[in-house]
């Protein structure tokens, strides 16, 4: 995914200007795709130069006053063939699974501390990501297309999130029975 079909697709979802955008990917998209709000103004200018989004006019124009941007029928038209686009799956590129090997070779000093600490990381998104799921998708309630699209991302989050902790519930004993002697074991 890249972050201008991100925003084309926020758009598309309701026009917005470049704060909202950030607060929205705060929300939602950042869960899977995070952008800051430079990266997301920077892409807005592009989109717009490349004619796929357009500021909507107002008003009265002021200086300093918020873009509200809507995407156009190009903008449409790049995220339909984008979405029908076949892409490989991304390899994982994990800095803790690169630890984990490095340490391997130098010990684990530490490294069953920062894995109870991504353990905490792991469960408290989890528990992010189940309470969205409670509040928007509750058992029995009829969703539209769109919902049920967004539902599976948001599963796919809740998988992941538990695939995390289970590896780690399996890596942290492991980790902690290679200690250094005199080191903590979790």
């Amino acid at each position: 995914m890249s972050l201008p079909h991100a925003i084309l697709t926020a758009l598309l979802e309701k026009p917005s200007s470049g704060l909202e955008l950030t607060r929205r990917f705060d929300r939602s998209i950042g869960y899977f795709w995070s952008a800051t709000h430079q990266q997301i103004y920077r892409e807005l200018g592009k989109l717009e130069e490349a004619g796929l989004i357009r500021a909507l006019p107002t008003e009265v124009p002021a200086r300093g006053q918020k873009k509200e941007f809507e995407v156009l029928p190009a903008g449409r038209e790049e995220l339909v063939r984008w979405v029908g686009e076949s892409q490989d799956p991304k390899p994982i590129r994990d800095p803790l699974l690169l630890r984990l090997r490095a340490a391997g070779v130098v010990g684990v000093a530490g490294l069953a501390a920062e894995l109870r600490r991504h353990e905490e990381l792991h469960r408290g998104q989890l528990e992010v990501y189940e309470a969205i799921e409670a509040r928007d998708f509750p058992p029995g309630r009829r969703t539209a297309d769109e919902d049920r699209l967004r539902r599976l991302v948001l599963r796919g989050g809740i998988e992941l999130e538990t695939f995390w902790l289970r590896w780690l519930a399996e890596a942290l004993p492991e980790v902690s029975d290679m200690s250094a002697p005199g080191e903590e074991r979790a």
